[in-house]
């Protein structure tokens, strides 16, 4: 017989859903939207963090993400709700998890959505509560939870209460974030666990009715003894080109030192890809590799979208990713606009033909957002020459086709967001490293610095091929069809943003330059 998850109510969960959404009101009701986005996902009001519950069902698109209601820096989480039919036009949906119980007092935490074998959407999500009653100086008190929809727009839930609890004198706080999945027969949980000597780890539990879930073993222990904690784990399967099945392992890892260019943060998301036999511990195959080189990426999550088409089922379906654009350095000045952060675009994960080879590219709905087409054709720039392709773009996206072999600039490409008084990013190619850099050091808002996505030795020669998007105060490149992806802030000046096409100490040869004006996804 199985277990009965632990439910321990403290407060009434639609007076508190009630509350919040008072909350996000009262800061939407002042916004500036001088960088709020046009075409990624953000809340009304209010700090947002982790994309969670991704899933497609009955027909809709659904992604919740952790909201603070009541302010503009990381507090008490709530989950905030959007949905789509189409991936391209967003509503709106009623917050949909507020504390309410003894095991989450102090933050209802990250967690994704799962399809049960009776066809209905699932939810797992980590219970918050500081162990001292009081705040983190002693420590915090983490457990999983298990909640349901009342009905399949999955607007309001039913919480059930916790699943699984915290073997306290085995975790050193941390122990958090589930993600569920079904495989041979079984349904499996995985987590991100800080062991009793602080070693980041991911634990697997098992189970044949997502309600009494035992523990296997360590999924997967990262080898650096820095890393304290993998945040908001990832796994799923992929197949290579000949078909081969291998698993993705994904992981924010706090802890791990700065180190150049393969990890210019303490807390860097990135996967690796292995080998995986149900029960037993993760095999990587491959080394570590960031999602995102940008400044601003953290905490992704994916899923499939096969789970919940009724129509076909069993078929395979795309694996789409979000991830979280996370202002982790000061200055933020979003935070004084009545709303900070927001999501990154869906990407679809692909595996490619080399060892360790995964592309993120944008979801094909992506393109329904264009509006309108400027065709530039062929361009070329005269030594440290300049073009400017736009006097004025407040949410754009540019393709263009570098002809590295013919351009002879030592740095080239776009600066976007440039405004009269001479603040702009730069997002090009730097033959002198062979990297594709997004530089803020022009900016006069937010912080600055640079980042560089790295190339292969077959594409430092040819084609380079970049996709830029450009939102009020965001940027995103996919390189080479999302082979590198850098994701970043930028807080534009006041005044026009003009686009510019830039050559520095050389020329430049571009083959194809197209820009699409994009509309609004309708959640301004």
């Amino acid at each position: 017989m199985s277990a009965s998850p632990i439910l321990t109510p403290i407060a009434d969960h639609d007076a508190e859903l009630a509350k919040a959404e008072a909350g996000v009101a009262k800061l939407a009701a002042t916004r500036n939207d001088r960088w709020y986005p046009k075409f990624h996902i953000a809340s009304n009001g209010g700090w947002i963090n982790d994309p969670n519950g991704l899933c497609y069902y009955q027909g809709r698109w659904h992604v919740f993400y952790q909201l603070h209601p009541y302010g503009t820096q990381w507090g008490p989480m709530h989950w905030g709700h959007v949905s789509s039919a189409d991936m391209v036009t967003w509503r709106r949906e009623p917050i949909a998890f507020a504390p309410s119980l003894e095991q989450e007092k102090n933050g209802v935490f990250s967690g994704g959505a799962v399809i049960g074998d009776d066809g209905k959407v699932k939810f797992f999500y980590t219970g918050h509560r500081w162990a001292n009653g009081v705040d983190n100086t002693g420590g915090e008190w983490q457990v999983q939870m298990l909640a349901e929809p009342d009905d399949d727009t999955l607007t309001h839930v039913t919480k059930r209460g916790m699943v699984v609890d915290c073997p306290r004198d085995k975790v050193h706080w941390h122990f958090r974030d589930p993600k569920v999945w079904k495989t041979a027969g079984k349904w499996w949980m995985t987590f991100g666990v800080s062991s009793a000597e602080q070693r980041g780890q991911m634990w697997l539990y098992s189970s044949s009715d997502m309600v009494d879930w035992t523990f296997e073993t360590v999924l997967f222990q990262h080898p650096d003894p820095d890393v304290f904690m993998l945040e908001c784990p990832d796994f799923f399967p992929i197949r290579d080109a000949e078909g081969n099945e291998k698993w993705v392992i994904g992981y924010s890892a706090m802890g791990a030192k700065k180190h150049g260019f393969d990890s210019h943060s303490t807390s860097a998301a990135g996967y690796q890809i292995g080998s995986w036999t149900p029960g037993e511990a993760f095999v990587p195959e491959t080394e570590f590799h960031l999602w995102d080189c940008g400044h601003n990426f953290y905490a992704p999550q994916s899923f499939n979208t096969a789970a919940g088409d009724t129509e076909t089922p069993g078929r395979d379906g795309r694996q789409i990713m979000y991830g979280w654009m996370s202002p982790f350095i000061q200055p933020i000045p979003m935070e004084d606009d009545g709303w900070c952060g927001q999501l990154t675009l869906p990407r679809e994960i692909t595996l490619g033909s080399r060892c360790g080879d995964i592309h993120t590219a944008p979801v094909a709905e992506v393109e329904g957002l264009r509006e309108d087409t400027i065709d530039f054709g062929t361009i070329e720039l005269e030594q440290d020459g300049e073009r400017v392709l736009l006097d004025d773009a407040e949410a754009v996206e540019i393709e263009m086709t570098i002809d590295l072999d013919v351009s002879t600039a030592e740095r080239a490409g776009l600066r976007v967001h440039a405004t009269e008084d001479g603040a702009y990013t730069a997002i090009g190619f730097d033959e002198q490293i062979g990297r594709v850099v997004v530089d803020r050091g022009a900016m006069r808002n937010g912080d600055r610095g640079y980042r560089a996505a790295p190339l292969d030795v077959d594409e430092l020669t040819g084609k380079l091929e970049l996709r830029v998007f450009v939102d009020r105060g965001s940027v995103e490149v996919y390189v080479n069809h999302g082979h590198q992806v850098l994701s970043s802030y930028s807080y534009a000046s006041e005044g026009p943003r003009a686009v510019k096409l830039v050559a520095e100490s050389g020329s430049l040869k571009v083959d194809a330059l197209k820009i699409h004006h994009l509309k609004s996804i309708g959640l301004e």
